[in-house]
């Protein structure tokens, strides 16, 4: 039984080769966004709301999207690799850099015109009115100089996600390490007004973001045009724009479903978000709080799901046996499980002490460890969660976890934070106990889902 889901040294060599830079990666950013999020904290309680609503919701649906529209290619860049054919590797990787453009025109053009209305979708709550229009002008302020940097993000996402794909995590974690050094050391010079520069607030936390965005992008254009050797199919790569037409057809058609999956879920968060938001405007910062622990704590398990797509995509692309990959899967999915029981009680054990770090009320420092509590306690399930998504669309089913991903939120968790949110007198505590408790469910569809070998399918052929 033991040796059904723990694997052998070798496994967890191949898996830690691509799992460690990711993991560290993920850590970094996200503990420099915490350290981010923790010195707007100090700044005011309005300053952290409207930090909140823009990356929270509004910079989290353009961001997801990204991925979502890189994500289609990256299936077929995975097996590409695992194929060894370098042709296939440049059409997937002009794909992404122009759908990734594409968005961020797109992304821009919306928040130029609409940042304003979007921003007061979540100041609807009870609360001080003087607040909400303090947020509305702060959030507007760190949105628009935020789009500064979308350009940037969408080109590092077209090399990052390349560089994993063809095994070479290691880069993207170096670059993002840089990155978030940078991001770091601007935001305690431009925040509070170190160095003789003046204090700039939720201001600077954004200028630091751009640039430290800008920085990630250049470290991952050098090198990688700078090592053709560890990189083969870079060379020629902007020579034209080119990708067959048959190609670009079922890439496109593979695809949509992965980039809809992105943008219809943040959308399904976003409003998740907003339906917390209406039972009183010191959620927005409870939860801000609340998520910011969870990001950092749920990174390795997070990691280990991408990693797991990775993996099973490169033993497809290679044609190996379905016993080997059906074996490969069972233990990916028990060290993503183990992974969150760990951190799972590890959030736990934080719940009661992150939340005092921050310059906030009582009223909000207690929202948010309850918040955090319920957070941690579904962490396991979705500790399975991802495996199940990653797998399935490493294997092409990209129309499956559609409707697993956005499916489920969109029937079953939207319309009971709704309805229960225009409620009198409506619980954040127990509207935010059954959202998550929808997590269990998606892990028995997703159990009967892998269970079914459709998934188990060469797509370079």
């Amino acid at each position: 039984m033991l040796k059904r889901y723990i694997g052998d040294k070798s496994f967890y060599r191949r898996v830690m080769a691509i799992a460690i830079p990711i993991i560290l990666q993920n850590l970094m950013t996200n503990f420099v966004s915490m350290l981010d999020n923790v010195m707007v904290g100090q700044l005011s309680t309005a300053q952290i709301s409207a930090v909140t609503i823009a990356n929270n919701n509004l910079l989290f649906i353009f961001n997801l999207c990204l991925f979502g529209g890189a994500a289609g290619a990256g299936i077929f860049t995975t097996q590409f690799y695992g194929s060894g054919d370098l042709e296939g590797i440049r059409y997937t990787f002009r794909f992404k850099l122009l759908i990734c453009l594409a968005l961020s025109a797109l992304g821009a053009a919306v928040f130029l015109t609409a940042s304003e209305p979007l921003i007061e979708l979540y100041l609807q709550g009870e609360g001080d009115p003087a607040l909400a229009a303090e947020i509305l002008y702060y959030g507007k302020q760190y949105l628009f100089i935020m789009m500064l940097g979308m350009i940037p993000f969408a080109i590092s996402n077209t090399y990052a996600s390349t560089l994993r794909e063809c095994g070479h995590a290691t880069v993207p974690m170096v670059a993002s390490l840089a990155a978030t050094g940078v991001n770091l050391s601007l935001n305690y010079v431009l925040i509070f007004g170190h160095l003789g520069f003046p204090a700039m607030g939720v201001a600077g936390a954004a200028i630091a973001t751009v640039i430290a965005r800008y920085a990630e992008c250049v470290i991952l254009i050098v090198w990688t045009h700078a090592n053709p050797k560890k990189n083969p199919y870079i060379r020629g790569i902007y020579k034209s724009f080119y990708i067959p037409g048959h190609l670009l057809k079922t890439v496109t058609r593979k695809g949509m479903p992965l980039l809809l999956n992105e943008c219809i879920w943040s959308f399904g968060i976003a409003i998740l978000n907003q339906c917390y938001s209406v039972c009183h405007l010191d959620v927005v910062p409870a939860l801000s709080i609340s998520t910011t622990i969870y990001n950092l704590t749920a990174v390795v398990f997070r990691s280990f799901g991408n990693t797991s797509g990775i993996l099973v995509g490169q033993l497809l692309g290679a044609g190996k046996a379905k016993e080997e990959i059906r074996d490969y899967t069972r233990k990916l999915f028990a060290l993503c499980i183990a992974s969150g029981v760990a951190f799972g009680l590890l959030t736990l054990v934080l719940s009661g002490i992150f939340p005092k770090i921050y310059n906030t009320t009582g009223s909000v420092q207690q929202l948010a460890m309850y918040l955090i509590m319920i957070s941690a306690s579904t962490m396991p399930a979705q500790a399975y969660i991802f495996p199940v998504y990653f797998i399935m669309r490493a294997g092409g089913k990209t129309m499956s976890t559609f409707f697993f991903d956005c499916g489920i939120i969109w029937a079953v968790s939207i319309p009971i934070a709704f309805t229960l949110s225009r409620l009198p007198a409506p619980s954040i505590i127990l509207i935010f106990i059954l959202t998550n408790l929808v997590d269990v469910l998606k892990c028995v569809i997703g159990y009967f889902m892998i269970k079914q070998d459709s998934w188990i399918q060469n797509l370079t052929r």
